[in-house]
């Protein structure tokens, strides 16, 4: 999806959407079950998309683009055309499973390690009474490399056919996965979340309110996961010199 008014960083277009319009079209497109998907780029996915010409595949794909990250925000506005806020997953999923409740939709959580996506299913049900998950799995660690543990997931899903996906594997995984499979799966919408499932569950903390509002949430994690961490967030140093870039060519 496009619109004129679109911030465009490293050629990707990013949807100037505050977090209620970005529900409330993730929850239009859900209806329409034609398997659209949503991407939400940070400072790491921007990196990422410089070089990666797969990924930039997976991005052109995508329905909807929202800026999940602060130093999105912070670029938007030093570039004059200022996003309106964060619109993140792990704030999206909790939002969604509210509005899928208010309006008859279903979902589907795909992710995490063992139980966790069931746990967290049982905690968003008794959240929303009325929110009808319609399966839940925790994939074994390589499986994107087993043609029958796919095929296997990809029968699940459309046995139930979700107006919601919910995929959870971590970046660039999922969104990896949801753009190869796209067209076999039958669903409303997928998007990838990240951690939120695990949020959701309780088995992972997220940072304070405090930290994610004045865009610290990235030393909450770092401290939680220093070893896997330091080299991601070292090379996405690259992000404020991709922006600069940008602003060059004004």
């Amino acid at each position: 999806m496009k619109a004129r008014n679109d911030l465009i960083l490293n050629g990707i277009a990013i949807n100037h959407l505050t977090f209620a319009e970005t529900v409330e079209k993730i929850i239009e497109l859900a209806r329409q079950q034609q398997s659209q998907l949503i991407v939400t780029p940070n400072a790491d996915h921007i990196v990422r998309l410089a070089d990666d010409a797969a990924f930039r595949e997976v991005y052109a794909k995508a329905a909807l683009r929202v800026a999940d990250g602060m130093p999105l925000i912070w670029a938007s506005r030093w570039l004059k055309n200022p996003l309106p806020e964060r619109v993140t997953g792990a704030d999206l999923l909790p939002a969604l499973c509210e509005q899928a409740a208010k309006n008859g939709l279903s979902v589907y959580l795909l992710g995490a390690p063992p139980g966790v996506a069931q746990q967290a299913a049982e905690i968003l049900q008794k959240r929303y009474a009325a929110l009808s998950v319609v399966g839940t799995y925790s994939p074994p660690l390589g499986f994107e490399k087993n043609q029958e543990e796919i095929e296997k997931i990809i029968r699940q899903i459309n046995a139930v056919k979700p107006h919601i996906l919910f995929v959870g594997l971590g970046s660039p995984k999922q969104e990896f996965w949801m753009a190869k499979y796209q067209s076999q799966l039958h669903v409303g919408v997928m998007l990838g979340i990240g951690a939120a499932i695990a949020f959701a569950a309780g088995t992972e903390k997220r940072a304070p309110r405090w930290m994610q509002r004045v865009g610290l949430e990235w030393l909450f994690r770092w401290g939680q996961d220093p070893k896997r961490l330091t080299k991601r967030y070292w090379g996405d140093l690259r992000f404020f010199y991709l922006v600069w870039q940008e602003k060059r060519r004004g």
